[in-house]
């Protein structure tokens, strides 16, 4: 179940947009950059923290510098889909580090996961060991991605 949406006036907006670009931006830059002093500006990001706006801060790595340039997409369809089903599916993919994202379709198949590998044969085994043992799974179906036109996160608010 989803949260509810937060009301963001344009200051809000103007930190989310200046953190997804630059999430290691002093205070002090952050400010300057939306227009604010200091202090309102700290208070309004500890807020967009606390409701959950901000979930976290990371590092952005490079897949291909790290050797893990091989993307596919997997179709999976589920023997069952009640919501017992669906909750031990959700939980077991949690803990594939392979699977970069997971999301529940509404289509022929139950679910597409992004799986990111260093090549085709760590992936087969990621298939054949990993992901066909999931929970309730019937059948799966894989795309290979031949290159990322794009892949970024949210960019603008």
């Amino acid at each position: 179940m989803q949260n509810a949406q937060t009301d963001l006036d344009r200051f809000d907006r103007a930190i989310l947009d200046v953190l997804g670009r630059d999430g290691r931006i002093s205070i002090t830059d952050l400010a300057r950059e939306i227009g604010l002093s200091k202090s309102p500006t700290q208070a309004r990001l500890r807020r967009l923290e606390s409701d959950g706006v901000i979930t976290g801060y990371r590092a952005l790595l490079d897949p291909i510098r790290l050797g893990l340039d091989h993307v596919a997409f997997v179709e999976v369809k589920l023997s069952e889909t009640r919501e017992k089903a669906l909750r031990a599916f959700n939980a077991a993919v949690a803990e594939v580090p392979e699977i970069e994202q997971a999301h529940m379709i509404a289509s022929h198949f139950d679910y597409l996961l992004k799986v990111r590998t260093t090549n085709m044969a760590a992936y087969r085994h990621v298939l054949g060991e990993k992901i066909s043992a999931l929970p309730h799974v019937a059948s799966t179906s894989t795309y290979v991605a031949m290159q990322a036109v794009k892949e970024t996160g949210l960019a603008e608010m």
